[in-house]
């Protein structure tokens, strides 16, 4: 769990997508400022002079101050807006509960990937000094003369190949590191490996496909985020119609005037006025404009409502892929588990043989390559098994920090 805590704090998507939630939550306030009043100030000061004919230029210097408050009565198109930021903030959660679960996807694959090159690193150098202890007992036996030169040629062959290997797998391991340091901000330490016994451990809060797939439709975060998308566009049809609606506003003025000199009696003035009352606008005619919008808004909406049922099908489909991919995951741990000790027993058993003469020293290697991928395959089985675990849960919506505590209780 401290790699992921380290996550939540160090990787620089997850660190956007909480910016993004962050600001997203400014729309509710912004969409509610439409019922609000709104008041404007301005001021201005000026001179002017004035000349006229032979007479002397003369010069008026004034100020003026207005204020002005606007309160909306009825505005059809802040309704829409209002509604849109609402469902706005609705798939902006979303959308951020959906990017907590795409970091803990990523940092267990992450993590398992570390872990599966680790055990592909140890594979290979166990291979390597088996088939080295082969390589001296077989150029041993031609010189006693009780093996052939094939014997000790076939164990060369084996020697070069799992150095290269090794090599491989090292450089490997190097790279799932680094992508590891990516998202959690440092390189890597010692990592917990999976308990051998962890497929046994591993339970499912649902026991059925369809339980799962009845889940998804609820809590499926993309599946949520476009039924938002659906409706903010449906909310954009209004905002669209109601440019064929009236607006009806309270206004309220107070302007001052006071100026010095003036362009006849060189007197000055002071005027005040004060004014409310109510703004009423009917459009009549925009060109065509308010049509074109609602037929764009309408054709938006059937867009997102495609996206949407595409959303719900992907959905079931993927919940059911990755349930199968749990239970599936279960049962080749076992074969494999119970394979390992078959082909241990076969190894023990061929290599008595070749003590005794009636087994080669190729017999042995191949035995061997069968055994070394066999402990590869099942530690890479049981990361998929888990991975798929975590990625049943996230199609389903319930993936959180507890299903990854319970993965972690697998681990030693």
């Amino acid at each position: 769990m401290a790699i992921y805590r380290e996550a939540l704090e160090g990787d620089a998507q997850y660190g956007a997508a909480r910016a993004a939630f962050q600001a997203a939550q400014e729309k509710l306030p912004q969409g509610r400022a439409g019922f609000l009043p709104s008041i404007t100030f301005t001021g201005n000061q000026r001179k002017q002079l004035i000349q006229s004919g032979s007479n002397p230029e003369r010069a008026i210097d004034g100020q003026a101050l207005t204020v002005t408050a606007t309160q909306p009565i009825y505005r059809k198109e802040n309704f829409a807006i209002y509604e849109q930021a609402k469902l706005q903030v609705l798939q902006a959660n979303s959308q951020f509960v959906l990017a907590s679960q795409d970091l803990i996807l990523r940092v267990s694959q992450a993590y398992f990937d570390v872990l599966t090159a680790q055990v592909n690193v140890e594979v290979a150098e166990a291979q390597k000094k088996a088939i080295g202890l082969q390589l001296v007992q077989a150029k041993r036996n031609f010189e006693v003369g009780t093996a052939t030169i094939v014997d000790t040629y076939e164990a060369q062959a084996r020697s070069d190949l799992t150095t290269s290997q090794e090599i491989a797998a090292r450089n490997e391991l190097e790279l799932r590191k680094r992508t590891l340091q990516q998202i959690i901000g440092r390189f890597p330490d010692q990592l917990a490996r999976a308990n051998e016994n962890s497929s046994d451990l591993l339970t499912l809060k649902y026991a059925s496909m369809d339980e799962w797939v009845t889940v998804a439709e609820e809590n499926n975060l993309p599946l949520k985020i476009q039924q938002a998308a659906h409706g903010i566009a449906t909310q954009d049809i209004e905002r669209a119609r109601a440019g064929h609606y009236p607006t009806l506003d309270l206004v309220a003025l107070y302007s001052a005037q006071k100026g010095v000199g003036a362009a006849i009696v060189g007197q000055g003035f002071d005027i005040t006025t004060k004014e409310i009352g109510l703004q009423f606008a009917v459009p009549v005619f925009q060109g065509g404009a308010v049509q074109s919008r609602v037929r764009e808004a309408l054709a938006n909406q059937e867009r997102v409502l495609q996206n949407l049922n595409n959303a719900r099908r992907n959905s079931a489909m993927q919940v059911s892929q990755q349930y199968l991919n749990v239970n599936s995951g279960i049962a080749q741990v076992k074969a494999l588990k119970q394979a390992l000790t078959s082909i241990q027993s076969q190894l023990d058993s061929t290599i008595l043989g070749q003590k005794v003469g009636v087994r080669t020293e190729v017999d042995v290697l191949n035995v061997q390559q069968l055994f070394y991928s066999a402990r590869r395959d099942l530690a890479r089985a049981h990361y998929s098994l888990l991975m798929a675990k975590l990625r049943l849960e996230a199609e389903a919506g319930e993936l959180d920090e507890d299903d990854l505590t319970e993965v972690n209780g697998m681990l030693r």
